[in-house]
């Protein structure tokens, strides 16, 4: 797999790195979900499960790996693996995220799966326990889902402690999503802290259907900042298991250019983002090896001018786009 340095921090990357937020816990809102997890919820034969993929992941050349607190057991689940593998720091990318706690109570059906919130306090307390977990191994600490709303990039005292934690060589990120990401990155380029910008890395959805940030995320790239791709495959909607009615015709359509460019559904998705120059990586949500393999196909799809005219019209509104996400059932 091709390796890239994610923007100025030069940190190795692969084109493709693997997401944890469907590993790490039992529910989680992608379409068909429990059908990968087949009703396995306890916590050794999901780690199991989670250190399967990874195994198949790192087989492949995946070398960047994504977390966060709130993915239940996610962080613990990957320091085990990179411990048990004896994976040397400077051979892999791990990038957690602090913002949310988990909730759920190892359930599948819970009130809350997560709670949000930015203060200071839960900075340094999710900070001590990401590091505590995966020590050396943690490279990016992003703010997860930064949001305007929230007014994390306001709060004074939490982009002062960020910067300790960037001048002590951690690269700072945020994740962004929402109607409102392009102005959330491009309020982030803007910040500063004693002289030196603050966040090296963004993270953000982009996928067929929700292209709203795309022109914020070049002109993040352009000013040097990583840019890793999530929910490229839409929480599943891009692929066989949305049998949505309402979706059959966009559907269709893609079916069509999967089979004109002999690929599935979920790699023709991911290779409309790898095709973006902006991209620096793109993340697999995948919750078993096999799907991860499929994903990994998109390295191989040559992705072309007919692909991306057939396929501009799938975009939907921003509105509606995340007002389905926010429908997805957990599972």
């Amino acid at each position: 797999m091709r390796w890239n340095p994610l923007g100025r921090s030069k940190l190795p990357v692969s084109r493709i790195g693997l997401g944890l937020a469907a590993l790490g816990r039992p529910g989680y809102m992608t379409l068909g979900h429990a059908d990968d997890l087949r009703g396995a919820y306890d916590v050794e034969a999901m780690r199991a499960g989670a250190h399967a993929v990874l195994d198949a992941a790192w087989d492949a050349g995946v070398r960047y790996f994504d977390v966060a607190r709130s993915y239940g057991r996610g962080e613990e689940f990957l320091a085990s693996w990179l411990a048990a593998r004896a994976i040397d720091p400077d051979a892999v990318t791990v990038g957690s995220k602090w913002g949310y706690e988990y909730t759920a109570g190892w359930r599948v059906e819970a009130a809350q799966h997560e709670v949000k919130e930015h203060s200071e306090a839960r900075l340094e307390r999710q900070w001590g326990e990401s590091r505590a977990l995966l020590g050396a191994q943690l490279d990016v600490y992003h703010i997860h889902s930064a949001t305007l709303e929230s007014g994390v990039l306001e709060d004074r005292a939490v982009l002062t402690r960020l910067a300790r934690l960037r001048d002590a060589g951690v690269v700072i990120g945020l994740s962004v999503t929402g109607m409102r990401q392009a102005e959330v990155v491009r309020r982030a380029l803007a910040i500063s802290i004693d002289g030196t910008a603050l966040f090296g890395v963004v993270q953000a959805t982009w996928n067929l259907l929700e292209r709203s940030a795309g022109e914020a995320l070049a002109e993040a790239h352009a000013a040097g900042l990583g840019v890793i791709i999530k929910e490229g495959l839409a929480n599943g909607r891009l692929t066989e298991r949305n049998v949505d009615p309402g979706f059959a015709a966009a559907q269709a359509r893609l079916r069509g250019e999967a089979q004109r460019l002999d690929c599935t559904l979920d790699a023709l998705a991911l290779a409309a983002i790898l095709a973006r120059p902006w991209a620096d990586v793109v993340l697999s949500g995948a919750a078993t090896a096999a799907h991860l393999r499929a994903n990994l196909a998109a390295r191989s799809v040559r992705w072309d001018d007919p692909a991306e005219a057939a396929l501009a019209e799938l975009a939907e509104p921003v509105e509606r786009y995340w007002t389905t996400r926010a429908a997805l059932a957990w599972n």
